[in-house]
């Protein structure tokens, strides 16, 4: 509740301050936000959270690992110590009652009892087994999905941040290698895919953009801004015929791209077409 406080606090103390000084800011000198310093504190701030959460969630999964364990090999010594006691009361039992009946001598009574004894162990031995291996499956299976959510919520923690500095990158060059990173942690992602051939059609790498474009349309073939993309590829490749198909395509899967087509430089090459024209009606 403190922190809640004191972020309202912060978030509020430029509008305060600049309510109070606004007859003496020339706002027209200003060349960036004012609040920048600010989000990026509030955004560093939930991150750390993020991970303080994550530490716990690790913390409290290991505990229920090792109490599993701990309680799993207390029923096993139970059910052993219980079981045996079991079968010593009725050996014992037996044998009082076949000596005072005198079914059998004193030694056939001996080698029947360990006979069966034995038989007995061996069978509970054989299932204690089996429950202890069927145990240590379950674990490890356990084990293996909480890494794995583990690892996911680190990538997906990793991506983010990366995502959030390629939006505060302002060179094209930068932002490939942010998304290569990207790609490196989840090598199908779709955005990151068509985000770096928009950032290689700026730089005029026009046919490494168009082999990304066709990797995420194989990945996802109703990716409408992958056949937009690829269009745009096409138009500076001066293959007309092919970006309108994509073009078709894209504007069937997203009608909302219509409003881009004159808006879209990689497509000055296509205005005079009349086949374009068709699609601007």
């Amino acid at each position: 509740m403190l922190k809640l406080i004191v972020r309202i606090i912060i978030l509020s103390f430029p509008v305060l301050l600049f309510s109070q000084k606004k007859d003496s800011i020339d706002l027209s000198n200003l060349k960036e936000p004012m609040y920048n310093p600010l989000v990026e504190r509030y955004i560093l701030d939930e991150l750390m959270e993020l991970r303080k959460q994550n530490q716990i969630l690790r913390t409290e999964i290991t505990q229920q690992i090792v109490q599993e364990k701990l309680e799993s090999s207390d029923r096993a010594v139970e059910y052993t110590t219980a079981t045996m006691n079991n079968i010593f009361f009725i050996m014992t039992t037996a044998a009082s009652l076949l000596v005072l009946v005198g079914w059998r001598s004193l030694n056939d009574i001996k080698k029947s009892l360990k006979i069966d004894t034995a038989k007995k162990l061996e069978i509970l031995t054989v299932d204690y087994e089996v429950r202890l291996k069927q145990i240590e499956t379950k674990m490890k299976e356990r084990s293996k999905v909480i890494i794995e959510t583990q690892q996911n919520i680190t990538n997906t923690n990793s991506i983010h941040s990366l995502w959030m500095r390629a939006g505060l990158e302002k060179s094209e060059e930068d932002k490939i290698s942010i998304y290569d990173e990207i790609l490196t942690l989840n090598p199908r992602d779709l955005e990151a895919l068509t985000y770096k051939a928009d950032a290689l059609l700026e730089v005029g790498e026009i046919r490494w953009a168009l082999n990304l474009l066709n990797t995420a349309i194989e990945y996802d073939s109703e990716y409408s801004l992958g056949y937009w993309q690829r269009a745009c590829a096409y138009a500076e490749l001066g293959k007309p015929s092919d970006a309108l198909k994509d073009l078709r395509k894209a504007l069937e899967l997203s009608d909302t791209l219509q409003d881009e087509l004159l808006n879209e430089k990689h497509f000055e090459s296509l205005h005079d077409n009349k086949n374009f024209k068709t699609l601007l009606s």
